[in-house]
């Protein structure tokens, strides 16, 4: 993604959230959009070390955002999942975790917090 790109679109998405989920499509039904995004596949704190496997995604989770020019936006959200082959747990990233680092806004820890409890 091009620098003016990105930086336009972190200005429209809750801040943060394009460093840990990419946009895959973007949908215009009447007045409403709708942004499917999906985690991107960055090892979870405390698994840096450890060699994982994405095992996909966990079901879509919907929120409502901020309208953009009037429109309604819903954000599809797929958070991914992952392997640890030495031991065969399945992880998701901590998002309390992610939220307390210094990385992660207020803003966008409160979103996700929201999304995903």
């Amino acid at each position: 993604m091009q620098d003016a790109e990105r930086k336009l679109l972190s200005l429209l998405m809750p801040e943060g959230l394009l460093e840990y989920f990419q946009i895959l499509e973007v949908d215009q039904v009447g007045n409403q959009l709708h942004i499917y995004l999906d985690e991107l596949n960055i090892a979870p704190t405390g698994y840096e070390n450890s060699k994982l496997e994405s095992k996909g995604f966990m079901p879509s989770t919907e929120i409502s955002d901020f309208p953009i020019r009037g429109q309604k936006v819903t954000l599809h959200i797929r958070r991914r999942r992952w392997t640890v082959l030495d031991t065969g747990q399945i992880i998701t990233r901590d998002w309390n975790l992610v939220r307390e680092g210094a990385r992660m806004t207020t803003e966008f820890g409160l979103f996700l917090k929201r999304i995903f409890g």
